[in-house]
């Protein structure tokens, strides 16, 4: 077992069996071995490649429907705009190249990055080689004004709790140790009143995936846009209610055992939309699959015009690329995008109320 591990059996054998929340929180945020505080996670060399990493055209479609939506709302002026979870900086750096030509829109940004890893923000100002650049640990302390924001793959790294069915109540999975190893076992009998509601549509033995931190981050973007207009892009993969078991570590781009190598591997749940949805004070759209997102914003037209001045080889790899955003088999159906947007307004540009 490595030191992070070391760290959190000590840390069991003090104070019990802890949460999945807790372990991921400490698995990944540690402040010496935590897998983001100390790694660039992105790419061939790292552990997992993101849209973004994938090809250009992802961020560039995102940014113009941004700028649409931000066109439809009478072009406010100053406006935020703001990333959750920009990783290197690809998808952003994309997104301004993209829409330059946008009368107006880059004079009225002020650019906010959520991004907590030191590693990363020092790569997101090399890679987005601006000096207006604000950064934050929280939502919480975004600037009161218009709020353009996307988030993508930032939920699905967000502290999950587990909660198994038994009779009408609940167990919650946590971890514990077994022969001195960490592993997974159940609490006591408990009836949380935030489940009360998937007794109906859940039986004996499923599980439910809660993330507070979630349903609080996605509050406090949609009351800001509530007050102050805007929206907010949720790219993610997971599905419109929780149900079973998506806990998962990657490591290498392959499957992990994530209890295996604390702080090693990238932790990450299945995001509930619905969840999300219902704690924004403000509308929000019809989930969509992302490969349905991306065709109604143009992707395929865009894919056809970059083609045109590539060779053989090039060209093959870029088509694949747009495919692996796309296709139903690959992360077209997977990945999801839900919407945060005014009551008063319409929803962003490809997606339906």
């Amino acid at each position: 077992m490595n030191a992070l591990g070391d760290h959190l059996i000590a840390r069991i054998r003090a104070s019990g069996p802890m949460t999945l929340a807790d372990y991921m929180t400490t698995c990944l945020m540690h402040p010496l071995h935590g897998y983001y505080s100390t790694r660039d996670p992105f790419g061939k060399a790292g552990d997992f490649t993101t849209a973004p990493e994938i090809s250009q055209m992802f961020g560039e479609v995102i940014g113009l429907c941004l700028a649409q939506t931000w066109l439809d709302q009478g072009a406010p002026t100053p406006f935020t705009l703001a990333e959750a979870g920009p990783g290197r900086g690809t998808l952003m750096a994309d997104m301004l190249r993209a829409t330059r030509a946008v009368p107006g829109f880059h004079n009225a940004l002020r650019l906010h990055l959520i991004e907590t890893s030191p590693t990363l923000r020092s790569r997101q100002a090399l890679t987005i080689a601006r000096a207006d650049i604000t950064w934050h640990d929280h939502v919480e302390t975004l600037p009161d004004a218009p709020l353009f924001l996307v988030a993508n793959e930032f939920f699905d790294a967000l502290p999950i709790r587990q909660f198994q069915r038994r009779g009408k109540g609940w167990c919650e999975r946590l971890v514990g140790l077994r022969d001195g190893a960490l592993a997974l076992g159940l609490g006591g009998p408990i009836s949380p009143p935030g489940l009360a509601h998937r007794l109906a549509d859940t039986q004996e033995g499923d599980i439910v995936e809660t993330c507070a931190p979630g349903q609080a981050i996605a509050a406090g973007i949609g009351a800001r846009i509530a007050e102050h207009g805007g929206a907010a892009l949720i790219i993610d993969y997971g599905d419109w209610r929780s149900l079973g078991d998506t806990f998962q570590a990657l490591r290498g781009h392959a499957p992990a055992d994530p209890l295996a190598d604390p702080g090693q591997a990238d932790l990450t749940a299945h995001v509930d939309f619905e969840a999300l949805a219902q704690a924004a004070p403000c509308a929000h759209s019809r989930l969509t699959p992302q490969g349905t997102f991306l065709q109604r914003l143009g992707i395929a037209q865009r894919a056809e015009i970059l083609g045109r001045t590539l060779a053989d080889t090039a060209r093959d790899s870029h088509m694949a690329a747009y495919h692996r955003l796309t296709a139903p088999a690959e992360m077209g159906r997977l990945f999801k995008v839900l919407a945060l947007y005014p009551a008063s307004a319409a929803p962003p540009p490809g997606l339906d109320p």
